[in-house]
């Protein structure tokens, strides 16, 4: 039998430590191992038993938890999850939290309607599931800014498990393929636990003339805005939050909102995107197969799928659909994955023309592209 994953909970807040410990502990696949009023608490019980897992607040007395967090970096490095309020000024801080090494974000969970607070409670236990099976610690190659490194070389759940919907839930009923291969190539990418940073080395080695693309990350809301905020400063590529009715450009990078889904759709020869409300699928919204398999619709063989590093098997299925209709598939192979889960699912179903590292992501785009 696996054994569960134990976490250890930090808020200054008695009730979120209490609702978090409530909603952490109806999962049988995790037991929470203590609770920690600030750091120095946390600190104090780390020494005593290591946890697989830790929750950790942003704003507490006596120590940050980002001043925290680089201090556990350093020193005993462990799978952290950042919890926040759904705010954009939070949004902006937990964008250090992530680049100091924490592997996921979840939203401090609130009593609400039953419905909205069971979903809440399965995606909180799914992020503490999967940032226990990520790989932190490890030193990460830092990818130069610019395409001019590529261009060198040639450029289950809460208490009962929820239903897991497919994409057939939000996507249209299915019209006449895609039309023939044209010039125009729009590149769709799927990443979840750990895609943060991935996405960032990723991007960041494209030239401005790269093809459009369309991501999908797992984040709550909010929290994508700042995210494409702090990637459009680093990148020579113009990033944004998508919004409904968005054109798909040449040098142009849309990233689905959090809490949204967001599928490709052809307009003659034009790509755009819709920005839609809906149930979860493969229990997460936005969802990668939402996007890959209306890609393989809209697409067919004018689109490059990426998948990338994250817990799962979500994008799987949307990966093998556009290698059927003709798409290129690229997935990060396992050694440079925080987590090898959605990539090893894609791979498995047969869904995947090409498996590399995270560093040659770029220039395997790159040269689909320019493959035709």
């Amino acid at each position: 039998m696996t054994k569960p994953v134990r976490v250890l909970i930090v808020d200054d807040s008695a009730s979120v430590r209490q609702t978090l410990v409530n909603v952490l502990s109806q999962d049988p696949g995790i037991e929470v191992m203590g609770v920690a009023s600030d750091p120095y608490v946390a600190a104090r019980r780390i020494r005593e038993e290591i946890p697989d897992v830790i929750t950790l607040d942003v704003e507490m007395p006596h120590m940050d938890g980002i001043t925290f967090l680089r201090k556990l970096m350093s020193q005993h490095p462990l799978p952290v999850v950042m919890c926040s309020s759904l705010t954009v000024e939070g949004s902006a801080t937990l964008m250090q939290a992530l680049e100091a090494g924490a592997v996921d974000v979840i939203v401090k969970p609130k009593i609400a309607a039953a419905d909205h607070l069971a979903e809440s409670a399965m995606m909180i236990c799914e992020t503490v599931k999967g940032a226990a099976k990520a790989r932190v610690g490890r030193p990460r190659a830092t990818v130069a800014r610019g395409a001019a490194a590529v261009q060198q070389e040639e450029a289950k759940g809460y208490g009962a498990p929820a239903p897991k919907l497919t994409a057939d839930a939000m996507l249209p009923p299915a019209a006449r393929g895609a039309m023939a291969k044209t010039t125009e190539v729009v590149v769709c990418v799927g990443a979840s636990t750990g895609g943060t940073e991935a996405l960032r080395d990723f991007l960041v080695a494209l030239p401005a003339n790269a093809p459009g693309i369309v991501i999908v990350q797992h984040m709550p809301e909010k929290f994508t805005a700042a995210f494409s905020q702090r990637l459009d400063g680093l990148c020579e590529v113009s990033v944004k939050e998508a919004e409904d009715g968005d054109p798909v450009l040449r040098g142009h990078v849309l990233i689905a909102p959090g809490g949204r889904h967001m599928l490709l759709e052809r307009r003659g020869a034009r790509y755009h995107v819709a920005v839609k409300d809906g149930p979860l699928v493969s229990r997460h919204r936005p969802s990668v197969d939402v996007l890959f398999r209306s890609a393989a619709r809209a697409a067919g063989p004018n689109a490059i799928g990426v998948i990338m590093t994250g817990m799962g098997d979500d994008g799987a299925r949307g990966m093998l659909e556009m290698k059927q209709a003709g798409a290129f598939n690229i997935a990060q192979d396992e050694e440079s994955c925080v987590v090898f889960g959605m990539p090893k699912e894609a791979i498995a179903l047969g869904g995947v023309d090409r498996i590399v590292g995270l560093d040659a992501i770029a220039r395997e785009v790159l040269w689909a592209h320019q493959r035709g």
